[in-house]
């Protein structure tokens, strides 16, 4: 490569996009002809639900639609979600200034750090964690400072161990609950605390809500916002990629702060011209549903993660039970790298999984499984594994 086309050191300095890399994996397999069952990506693996496509149809056909949007977002589309907020959640937000309407909730948490954060500013990222934080945080020249989240602190940050120096530099607290990779829910204490702190030290509290509906045994989370003094300190981002199925669509969404909200809108109005409005009716539509037809997609992942759990228990992994999301994480045994469990999965039994190392170096010893397949295709999984003996069970 000559000087001409070098790549710039924000772009050198990225580690690889680490779903790129299992594609690539993926691929190897399939061209050798082996039948994988794929628990790596979480996308899921049922249509979007039909009242959302034929929405979106006649969406499609308006001539209002295709023009430019707004940047922000259609008023209708930000008052269907201060409204599903108000239902879900019992929040309150004002459509015109607390919500702003995104191409899928990784373009806007990518953007955030572009508005606020400027070279030698710290933003503080959970770890193991969805490798957008830091991307984000390079992109625009600061610094990522990690927060391990152990399996000892119930996959929570121990916000103590984060030196005040580091508090007094910190722009943003990203945060993310229910948990990618972990599947863990935080505490209502633990959540009080972090905002607290962000008063403190006048830093941005921005929290990854993008798994709350996809949750078990009836135990529904809350809202980052539903806390005393969050709107002060921060936002919450979401998306309706994974509630409703819509993870080729890119509609999310970012509310709370109207201040931080703002910041995100001059970067988004200078980077990009907003979502088709067509998919932001169809989003409408997505958003007014009644919950059963979401309590059937909950059901859904219930009975998956209830034959993956056990199963991965009697061959040798230590399941953890997800509170929320359809990520399930499982310890490996001792004396195995991630990477290699990861390998040995692929290789041996044709099992897609990801390795936990790739969201960070706490993930080490780990390994990450989507319930993005029917119930017979886990169980077959867990024969797989049992047969080749792959963890001494």
């Amino acid at each position: 490569m000559d000087a001409k086309t070098r790549f710039a050191k924000r772009i050198t300095s990225l580690p690889p996009y680490l779903f790129a890399r299992i594609d690539e994996k993926k691929r190897e397999a399939l061209s050798r002809g082996v039948d994988l069952i794929n628990l790596g990506i979480g996308d899921p693996d049922t249509p979007t639900l039909s009242p959302i496509v034929e929405s979106a149809k006649i969406a499609v056909t308006r001539p209002e639609h295709h023009q430019y949007p707004s940047y922000e977002g259609m008023l209708s589309f930000r008052k269907a979600v201060a409204d599903w907020y108000r239902r879900r959640f019992g929040v309150t937000l004002d459509p015109a200034t607390e919500v702003v309407g995104l191409i899928g909730s990784k373009e806007g948490i990518g953007h955030l750090p572009l508005a606020f954060v400027d070279p030698g500013d710290v933003v503080l990222i959970p770890e193991p964690g969805y490798p957008v934080y830091h991307a984000g945080t390079l992109f625009a020249g600061g610094e990522s400072y990690f927060m391990p989240i152990l399996e000892q602190n119930g996959f929570m940050p121990d916000l103590d161990r984060i030196p005040e120096a580091v508090y007094r530099r910190t722009k943003i607290m990203f945060l993310n609950y229910p948990n990618n990779p972990t599947g863990a829910l935080a505490t209502d204490a633990f959540f009080e605390k972090a905002i607290g702190l962000a008063a403190r030290y006048g830093f941005i509290l921005a929290h990854d809500a993008a798994y709350s509906e996809i949750y078990y045994d009836g135990k529904a989370p809350k809202s980052f916002l539903s806390y005393p003094g969050a709107k002060e300190v921060g936002i919450e981002f979401h998306s309706l990629s994974k509630t409703y199925n819509m993870t080729g669509w890119r509609v999310g969404f970012a509310v709370g702060n109207p201040s931080v909200l703002s910041g995100l809108l001059k970067v988004k109005s200078n980077l990009d011209s907003g979502i088709f409005q067509a998919l932001q009716e169809a989003s409408i539509t997505a958003l007014e549903l009644p919950d059963s037809d979401l309590d059937a997609l909950r059901s859904l992942y219930q009975v998956r993660r209830d034959v993956l759990v056990p199963g991965l228990n009697r061959v040798g992994l230590r399941a953890f039970a997800p509170g929320a999301s359809f990520y399930l994480w499982a310890a490996i045994p001792k004396g195995m790298t991630s990477e290699q469990a990861s390998l040995a999965l692929l290789e041996k039994t044709g099992i897609v999984a990801t390795p936990g190392n790739g969201f960070g170096p706490s993930g080490e010893g780990y390994v990450r499984f989507a319930l993005t397949v029917g119930p017979d295709r886990l169980k077959e999984a867990v024969e797989r594994i049992r047969t080749q003996r792959l963890f001494g069970a």
